[in-house]
């Protein structure tokens, strides 16, 4: 994909103006701090780029999914680690519409920035209320969406203020629409896509969109096991959607039709509960072995070293959930390799989001990775071939 057709904030003067900006900071907390602040730092370029140009900048966020006023869900967690990013106080407003927080944006000057609180408490958010959006876009000169994560709802936020105000994308947006479109529309082959995670229902419609591009697909995690009862197989206790079979079963007939390659667990790590206990009796056994009494929690030796040679084959590998359950260590092992050998693939490796991000963090492996997305469900839905609301709410140039 080598151009980018939206509007970017490259394409405007923002020396003076009031720019409102529509960050992704539904970032996880515990104890009072951000506990990963991923999505902080990827705003960071759009932030200090609108500063350098002398902007006065109010940053626009949702954080979970509050029913109205929550202190637990506030941004104020937000505030001190930006602030820290960015070595400066930053100060969080009391809403992020009303009177008291249009006196403060009135005064911002060049230069200023600040952080609205969570715009979900107010439940005209994700109804993407007109006379709400309004409000929200009441004293700003220009709208910058680099909300990626949040770019697939039409929300006031994300969609309703775009239709008042001059909008334009982030760097962030930009980057992850290029990144996640290269995919899409011109892949070096062979491709691979690596697809975890818990559920094949909610990636159903990702499955097929993606074996339509890809030329293998590997499939791991609990969506795994829905797969392997399509087969046949016998499973066990193990997390899976007996009602979804038929529909793993007709995604394998369409591979086979279509002359890709689908890579499915041969070997799997089975323990009796999924839980520290467990993992100390977690043995490995063949997929035809899976006792009566135990769970899969994570592929098996043999099943990593066919993933890693179709890895090593590869020039393009999209990786989106993990192998296992990830959050017990015992059990994390799939996941880990997978993003050990993405690193040191040397092909253009793309990780889209939730779990196989964290792994990549934890690991100190993002920085070997091409591009490592912030949005979860909006790279799912881009892949897909969906349109995301709040893209296409930003004017082409």
């Amino acid at each position: 994909m080598t151009g980018f057709a939206k509007r970017t904030i490259r394409d405007v003067d923002p020396s003076g103006k009031k720019v409102l900006v529509r960050v992704d900071f539904n970032v996880p907390l515990a104890d009072g701090s951000v506990a990963d602040d991923t999505r902080i730092r990827a705003a960071l370029p759009t932030i200090t780029y609108l500063l350098e140009h002398r902007a006065a900048i109010a940053l626009c966020s949702h954080l979970g999914r509050p029913k109205g006023p929550d202190p637990k869900q506030s941004l104020r967690p937000v505030a001190r680690r930006l602030g820290e990013l960015l070595a400066r106080d930053l100060p969080l407003l009391p809403d992020a519409v009303g009177p008291a927080v249009r006196d403060v944006v009135g005064k911002l000057r060049p230069g200023e920035v600040v952080l609205l609180e969570n715009v979900r408490f107010h439940p005209e958010e994700e109804k993407n209320d007109a006379a709400f959006a309004k409000e929200l876009a009441r004293g700003y000169d220009l709208y910058v969406n680099d909300a990626f994560g949040a770019a697939h709802r039409a929300h006031a936020s994300t969609e309703g203020v775009a239709k008042l105000l001059p909008a334009y994308a982030g760097l962030l947006l930009e980057k992850e629409l290029l990144a996640l479109g290269g995919l899409v529309t011109d892949p070096q082959r062979p491709f691979l896509a690596i697809i975890g995670g818990a559920k094949v229902s909610t990636k159903i419609d990702v499955l097929r969109a993606l074996l339509a591009r890809v030329d293998a697909l590997a499939i791991g995690g609990g969506m795994a096991n829905t797969f392997l009862l399509a087969t046949g197989c016998k499973i066990g206790r193990s997390l899976a959607e007996p009602d979804r079979a038929g529909e793993a079963a007709a995604i394998l007939d369409d591979a086979k039709a279509q002359g890709k390659r689908v890579l499915l667990p041969d070997d799997v790590l089975c323990a009796p509960s999924v839980d520290d206990a467990g993992a100390r009796l977690a043995t490995v056994k063949g997929v035809g072995d899976v006792p009566d009494d135990q769970a899969i929690v994570d592929v098996g030796p043999r099943t990593i070293d066919r993933y890693a040679d179709e890895i090593r084959r590869a020039k393009t590998i999209f990786w989106n959930g993990p192998l296992g359950v990830f959050e017990i260590p015992a059990f994390a092992t799939g996941t880990k390799r997978v993003a050990e050998l993405l690193a040191a693939s040397g092909a253009v490796t793309v990780v889209g989001g939730g779990e196989s991000v964290q792994a990549v963090e934890e690991l100190g492996l993002a920085d070997k990775m091409t591009h490592v997305s912030t949005g979860g469900g909006a790279s799912l839905e881009l892949i897909e071939g969906k349109t995301l609301p709040g893209v296409a709410a930003i004017p082409d140039r």
